[in-house]
């Protein structure tokens, strides 16, 4: 049977960035269920259904006006250009967006933040944006809670996201949240991109590249992560990489941004949700093949990154 349709709208004002808008029609359009078909329905509308110009030179015509909004669960607002997100975007898009919000989520991208912001949607609640707009951002919405550093943040029926591949994220971590982590790993693997990254992972402001010719740490990842039931110490990721533990955790976070211990914690955690969500096991197994030991070590662990304890976490996501 068919997967129920879920609606998203997204909403391309003047100035909008391509990239945003395709991020959200992509990743939803790849979210599928067993049998191939779409969770989501998704359509772009512009105010008035006119064209609107890109941040990069060309146009998009919706194919739809700003009454999409009326009958969708989700809205989504990618990014624009600065000049349009520091001045808030068209009033009637506010309106519509307060109008949508009262039965819907409505997420943002990048500096749709600002158009969200304008609307008075993140009023007194948390919010994210990209990192370079982040004072031009507390200056002009200062009733905001921004954290300009991590990638997306999710208060519920109000998500934002960081600049440019977080919208990726964002996206995905809505699939998850709707249907589970074995659909958006699909969606993930349809769209090329990585399965999961932590909303409270840094945006990588400014991160070094790694040295062009040096050694990858990529084997000794693909290595921890087949035995994550395991105590792995950073002496050991080292000693598989054949580094120093100085070298490797400076080639490790050149790589992934995070420390070693931090990646393998989020590994962890991933790990522990899958099999919460597809298997029947009691939470100790659950802890112990996912490394944490303990029931009580994976509780707390669980609470401090997903915000919810296992059994939590296992009756609201439970694939199927």
């Amino acid at each position: 049977m068919a997967a129920v349709r879920h609606r998203v709208a997204v909403v391309a004002l003047d100035g909008v960035v391509p990239f945003d808008v395709g991020v959200a029609c992509q990743v939803f359009a790849a979210a599928l269920d067993r049998s191939g078909h779409r969770y989501y329905e998704v359509e772009v509308c512009t105010p008035g259904a006119a064209a609107v110009s890109t941040d990069t030179g060309f146009s998009v015509h919706g194919r739809h006006g700003l009454e999409l909004l009326d009958g969708a669960d989700t809205v989504v607002v990618p990014g624009v250009h600065w000049r349009v997100a520091f001045g808030g975007g068209p009033p009637a898009v506010h309106a519509a967006l307060r109008a949508a919000a009262r039965r819907a989520r409505v997420m943002s991208i990048c500096t749709g933040a600002f158009v969200l912001a304008a609307a008075g949607r993140v009023a007194g609640r948390p919010g994210a944006t990209h990192w370079m707009y982040a004072d031009e951002f507390r200056r002009r919405h200062p009733q905001v809670k921004l954290d300009p550093d991590v990638l997306f943040v999710d208060d519920g029926d109000v998500l934002t996201s960081a600049g440019v591949a977080a919208g990726i994220d964002l996206c995905l971590h809505v699939v998850r949240r709707d249907h589970g982590s074995e659909v958006a790993n699909r969606a993930a693997r349809k769209c090329v991109v990585p399965a999961w990254r932590d909303g409270g992972q840094s945006q990588f402001i400014e991160r070094p590249l790694p040295e062009s010719g040096g050694a990858s740490t990529a084997a000794t990842r693909a290595w921890a992560l087949a035995r994550l039931d395991r105590p792995l110490t950073l002496e050991q990721l080292a000693g598989h990489a054949r580094m120093s533990v100085r070298t490797f955790t400076r080639r490790f976070r050149a790589e992934t941004g995070v420390s070693p211990g931090r990646w393998l914690l989020l590994q962890r955690v991933e790990h522990a949700r899958r099999l919460l969500e597809t298997t029947d096991l009691p939470i100790g197994r659950v802890a112990a093949l996912s490394g944490f030991g303990t029931a009580a070590s994976l509780r707390q662990h669980m609470r401090a990154t997903v915000g919810v304890a296992p059994g939590a976490y296992r009756r609201t996501f439970r694939a199927g």
